[in-house]
């Protein structure tokens, strides 16, 4: 059984466009778990569930994005491609952005499972990867995709990418605000 060109290349632009959104919901979930940029939502057992569930959601999204495209003879990925980024010939540094963000989220993911062995300070500094992680995966579905010519996937992609800009701009604010506080001298 093979599969078409067609349905290789449907698996692959679906599940990468997935996985995005999965990342996406899991980037914006832990910001909310753990500033007061959503402070409604920062208790709420709910969010954490859904992060946790996003964040394994994305895994076999994105092995499937891989996966398919490791079957697809048009983009020529081979398995060196997926842990040597920038060594394609088609598109590449749009397609080693992608190799990058997959290697920024397993070392997320791995901070994540031997959490109770680093300092809180060391899984923060992991953790905070994602954001960088996101920004290779935006950027590589936005210049190796030709999928945004649909406006409801193009739509999608700059709303998500929006939306975590937005909220992260917000956290690094609060924070610098929150740092000048704590750093302020009191007038005599």
């Amino acid at each position: 059984m093979s599969l078409s060109t067609d349905l290789i290349w449907i698996i692959a632009r679906s599940t990468g466009t997935a996985s995005l959104v999965a990342l996406t919901l899991s980037v914006l979930t832990g910001i909310a778990l753990r500033t007061g940029t959503f402070a409604w939502l920062s208790h709420n057992r709910g969010v954490r569930v859904v992060h946790g569930f996003l964040t394994v959601l994305w895994i076999p999204l994105g092995l499937a994005h891989v996966i398919a495209l490791l079957f697809d003879h048009y983009a020529q990925i081979g398995l060196v491609d997926l842990v040597v980024p920038f060594g394609v010939s088609y598109g590449r540094f749009a397609i080693g952005l992608g190799t990058i963000s997959a290697q920024l989220i397993l070392v997320v993911l791995v901070s994540t499972w031997l959490r109770s062995s680093l300092t809180n300070g060391q899984w923060q500094t992991f953790h905070r990867l994602s954001y960088l992680a996101f920004f290779a995966a935006f950027a590589h579905g936005v210049m190796s995709g030709t999928d945004l010519a649909n406006p409801v996937v193009a739509a999608l992609a700059w709303i998500t990418a929006a939306a975590v800009a937005l909220v992260a701009l917000r956290r690094v604010t609060r924070a610098g605000s929150t740092a000048q506080r704590k750093t302020a001298q009191p007038v005599p």
